[in-house]
């Protein structure tokens, strides 16, 4: 598969709100996940990926997620995320408006690095 069959593919899980499912097929075993905000930025392996994952989809009600088309360059794609949420603790509103950098070796995503608009 190419980049861009994979970032499509990736894509349309995401659409489906396939999330779990787009990193089980995609990520490597020894994946790395960056984040630009929060407690936790960095996650290393699959199962950390995952945890990080079901911590983030029990801690906020999803209203709603557009996911963006994929912008291609190598091994590499972009992909723009806008997210609306209430974080459930605190029953507060908001957007996020993200853009994860995925980056690919041997058809899977060995690193996805996460740039949010603030």
């Amino acid at each position: 598969m190419t980049t861009q069959d994979i970032a499509e593919d990736f894509v349309a899980l995401c659409r489906l709100h396939k999330f779990t499912e787009a990193g089980e097929k995609y990520w490597a075993e020894d994946v790395v996940s960056v984040e630009s905000m929060g407690d936790t930025p960095d996650a290393h392996g699959k199962a950390a990926l995952h945890a990080k994952g079901n911590w983030w989809f029990g801690a906020h009600d999803i209203h709603s997620v557009e996911v963006g088309t994929p912008y291609i360059n190598g091994d590499q794609f972009i992909v723009r995320f806008t997210i609306d949420v209430t974080i459930k603790e605190s029953g507060q509103r908001m957007n996020f408006d993200e853009v994860g950098l995925y980056t690919l070796h041997d058809g899977l995503i060995v690193e996805e690095r996460f740039f949010a608009a603030v």
